[in-house]
């Protein structure tokens, strides 16, 4: 005679919490993680801000007076661009 026995449990270990909590665990994880160093010791060595040249502000400036009967409010952004030169 034989017996066959059941591993069969009424509490699954895939459910839809479980999921959610192994989710949020690997979210919060990705979203704690420090950056290394290297990466931030590169962008130190970079300018922050590079002047713009006369020939980009010239450019800023013709392209306002193109665009004035079209679009003054793009025109009015342009030259502020180019005054913030």
């Amino acid at each position: 005679m034989s017996t066959m026995t059941s591993t069969y449990s009424t509490t699954s270990h895939d459910g839809y919490f479980n999921n959610l909590g192994r989710a949020t665990r690997a979210f919060l994880g990705a979203l704690l993680a420090s950056k290394p160093v290297v990466q931030a010791a590169a962008a130190a060595d970079e300018p922050r801000y590079v002047r713009p040249s006369q020939r980009d502000i010239a450019l800023l400036n013709s392209e306002a007076a193109r665009y004035e009967h079209l679009m003054p409010n793009l025109a009015s952004e342009l030259r502020f661009l180019a005054s913030r030169g």
